[in-house]
């Protein structure tokens, strides 16, 4: 993997004011409400060029593309954003806790020659025409790319992590602490040795795409057909593999508008394929027995048992486990072992196609499929949903190990659907690439 430094446009504290108020989380996680509340954080949020407004008059010369452009013009006009004097790699560092528990991760933006999806690029999750079309036409209207592509890859000896912590003594370019309490900062690595160092370590590497698959496929397609030399190359925030603060959480799966669905009839077609577990409750005995699921998940994933949990509102929880695993070799006949092994391609060949019937249009339908991230007070939430009766089954899913991202990028696969989740996100906005 080619990478460099770059002159990265920022934004400008001597303008702008709070800086941490004009950075956004990336444009796909964020609802329109919040958008609103960004936007009226500061008129330079970034969410104002990511996700501009839709409105019912827009049309091919004033839409929310062409607003986008005219507010990323304006502001390097007004001096809002401002260029880096000098060709810089820059250390990003995240501080956030998950269940008391403190972690750090370290990563480092440059620009990356932009490869074909194969050895040296490898992408984990499916890419979907509408939101890579959409990127794209923000690209061709602005010229620039603002949101991060994260991108992962190994390193033993931790030569760029050495960079960044030593950065990190240093006065931040940017530290702002977000609305789920992570810290986040901006690091200048700017020494020639240190750049070097890590141009070198990255050559030979292979990396895989952990988040912003759509970015990276809307980099390759603006490369093939803008011409522009500078369009070659990505902006990307790697992370080495071997640091504790590479957390991957799970995503959950909450369904609906199932016709004809009985949910005693269902839990009793699963016992074809799945050995049981059931925790019954009283009214007041429910988060006991929630808790029992999730230990009794925790405990088969630990021993590389696919399983996972089960809602569907009739006063109990259910923890499924495969009980063949040949089972999935007919079910996907055509995938590796690795990736048949996975708890979330289980549930859907097996229970989301098998059973329930769901193709891929339904679950790519939010009204059908809800992909839940594992945040704080997620999983009660589906519960609230299930027993108000707007939904139909929740399934709970433990979240994907490294060894296993490794082992179905390796077989040139990807996963299901929303199967990863990684935490916490790269915010937009810290280092902008004008092309």
């Amino acid at each position: 993997m080619e990478v460099k430094p770059f002159k990265a446009f920022r934004f400008n504290r001597s303008v702008v004011g709070d800086v941490g108020k004009c950075i956004a989380p990336p444009y796909d996680v964020i609802s329109d409400d919040e958008r609103d509340n960004l936007c009226r954080k500061s008129k330079y949020n970034i969410v104002h060029i990511t996700k501009g407004k839709v409105t019912a008059s827009d049309h091919g010369q004033d839409n929310q593309y062409t607003r986008a452009a005219a507010y990323f013009q304006t502001w390097i006009t007004e001096g809002a954003l401002k260029e880096d004097d000098k060709d810089t790699i820059y250390g990003y560092v995240q501080d956030f806790e998950i269940n008391g528990t403190a972690f750090q991760r370290l990563s480092f933006i440059a620009l990356a020659r932009l490869e074909d999806f194969g050895k040296v690029v490898r992408p984990h999750e499916q890419v979907f025409e509408k939101p890579m079309l959409d990127r794209l036409n923000l690209e061709r209207a602005t010229a620039a790319r603002f949101g991060l592509v994260f991108m992962l890859y190994e390193d033993p000896q931790g030569i760029a992590d050495k960079a960044i912590a030593k950065a990190a003594t240093r006065e931040p370019l940017v530290d702002f602490v977000d609305e789920q309490g992570v810290r986040h900062r901006l690091y200048a690595i700017a020494a020639e040795d240190e750049i070097e160092a890590v141009e070198a370590m990255m050559r030979d590497k292979s990396c895989i795409i952990a988040d912003g698959h759509h970015r990276y496929t809307t980099g390759l397609k603006y490369m093939r057909e803008s011409g522009n030399p500078k369009a070659k190359y990505q902006m990307i925030a790697f992370t080495n593999t071997l640091q504790a603060g590479l957390v991957v959480l799970a995503t959950h799966r909450l369904v609906g508008g199932i016709a004809g669905f009985r949910r005693l009839e269902f839990i009793a077609r699963l016992e074809d394929n799945f050995r049981l577990m059931q925790f019954t409750f009283s009214k007041d005995a429910k988060e006991q027995s929630k808790q029992s699921m999730l230990a009794a998940m925790r405990s088969l994933h630990e021993q590389d048992k696919t399983a996972f949990g089960i809602y569907t509102g009739d006063r109990s929880f259910y923890v499924a486990a495969l009980k063949d695993r040949s089972l999935m070799a007919a079910a996907a006949p055509d995938k590796s072992d690795a990736w048949r092994a996975l708890d979330v391609s289980v549930l859907q060949k097996l229970v989301l196609e098998g059973l329930l019937g769901l193709n891929e249009e339904k679950m790519g339908n939010p009204d059908c499929v809800e992909y839940v991230k594992d945040v704080p007070n997620a999983i009660d939430a589906m519960i609230e949903q299930i027993d108000a009766g707007r939904k139909q089954v929740a399934f709970f899913t433990n979240p994907v190990k490294m060894r296993q991202l490794t082992e179905v990028t390796d077989a040139g696969e990807r996963m299901p659907h929303k199967s990863t989740y990684f935490y916490p996100k790269m915010y937009t906005g810290l280092t902008i690439q004008k092309l």
